[in-house]
C-alpha cells in the first residue's frame, strides 16, 4: 500500500516511492504462465476480455476503459506519460483504483501527486524508473550507459559509437534496474511481464497505427500521438531487439491484432483459435 508521507516535499515523496518500489525486487519472478498486455488500439474494442478473465492482465493509459466496460480488475495498471496524467487524470485514477497494483513513471507520478494525490491513497503504487535516469545521482550519456551494461544479464541493449539513437534501445529483465521506454507504453509492459515471471505474453490492441486512433476516443477530442514520428527510430528497433535477444522458449510474445503495424516475423500474429490452443497446451 502507498505509505509515503504527503507532507514531505514532492522530491522526497518521489524518492519514497522509489524506496518502496524496491518491492519490485520482491515481486520479481512471482508470477508464471500467461498474461495479456492490453493497449488502446482500435482492435482492443473487439477483443473478448471477459472470456479470459481468469488470466492475469496488464492495462495501460486509457485501455483501463476496456476493463471498466467488462467489470474486470487488471493485475497491473501502468502509465509513464506525464501529459496523459495531466489531460486524462480521471482515467489514471480509475486505473489505479481498479487494479491490484499500479506502476507509474517518474513524470507521471510527479504530475499525479501534484494534481490528485488522493488517487494513490490506500493503493499499491510502484514508481517505474527509466534506465539510466536515477532518482539519485547523475545519468550517464546514453552511449556510456549502453557500454556499461553490455555484460549485465538483466539488460539487453544496443550500442553504437557512430549513432546516438541505438544506445537508447534496450530491454530490462529486472525492473529494479529501470526500464526502457521504447517510445510506446506496451514495451514497458513487456518488461514488467518478464520481470514478474510470465512466460507467455499476448498483446491486445497493439496496433501501432496513428489512425484511426484509440478505441475509446475519436475526433477532435482525441489526444495526439507520436507513433508515426517514433516508429522507425525507436519503436520498431525496440521490438527488433526483443525478437533477437529476449524472446525464446522461456519468454514468448504473440500479437492478437490482425492489423498491427508490427511485422509478424518479429511478433507472431495469432487469432483467437490459436490463442485458445496455446493456452490449453501451456
Amino acid at each position: 500500500m502507498s505509505r509515503v508521507d504527503r507532507q514531505l516535499p514532492l522530491e522526497q515523496q518521489l524518492q519514497g516511492y522509489w524506496d518502496n518500489g524496491q518491492a519490485f525486487a520482491a515481486c520479481r519472478g512471482s508470477c508464471s504462465g500467461a498474461v495479456f498486455v492490453v493497449a488502446s488500439g482500435p482492435s482492443a474494442a473487439n477483443f473478448p476480455v471477459e472470456r479470459y478473465r481468469h488470466i492475469p492482465m496488464i492495462a495501460m493509459n486509457g485501455s483501463i476503459m476496456r476493463f471498466v466496460e467488462a467489470d474486470l480488475s487488471p493485475l497491473f495498471y501502468i502509465c509513464d506519460d506525464r501529459g496523459f496524467v495531466r489531460l486524462r487524470q480521471s482515467l489514471v485514477s480509475q486505473g489505479i483504483a481498479r487494479s491490484q497494483h499500479a506502476a507509474l513513471g517518474y513524470g507521471a507520478l510527479e504530475v499525479l501527486l501534484q494534481a490528485a494525490p488522493e488517487a494513490v491513497d490506500g493503493h499499491s503504487v510502484y514508481l517505474m524508473q527509466r534506465s539510466n535516469r536515477p532518482v539519485n545521482g547523475l545519468a550517464l550519456s546514453d552511449r556510456r550507459y549502453a557500454w556499461s551494461v553490455r555484460n549485465d544479464p538483466d539488460i539487453a541493449c544496443r550500442f553504437s559509437l557512430l549513432r546516438q539513437k541505438p544506445n537508447r534501445v534496450g530491454f530490462s529483465r529486472n525492473m529494479s534496474k529501470g526500464y526502457f521506454g521504447g517510445r510506446t507504453i506496451p514495451f514497458a509492459a513487456l518488461q514488467l511481464a518478464y520481470h514478474l515471471g510470465f512466460s507467455q505474453v499476448f498483446l491486445v490492441g497493439v496496433d501501432m497505427n496513428a489512425q484511426p486512433g484509440r478505441f475509446y476516443e475519436q475526433g477532435e477530442a482525441a489526444l495526439p500521438t507520436r507513433l508515426d514520428e517514433d516508429y522507425e527510430d525507436y519503436i520498431l528497433p525496440s521490438f527488433e531487439l526483443l525478437a533477437e535477444q529476449v524472446v525464446g522458449p522461456a519468454f514468448q510474445v504473440f500479437n492478437l491484432s490482425q492489423t498491427s503495424r508490427l511485422p509478424g516475423d518479429l511478433v507472431p500474429v495469432i487469432d483467437l483459435n490459436q490463442l485458445d490452443a496455446l493456452l490449453a497446451s501451456s
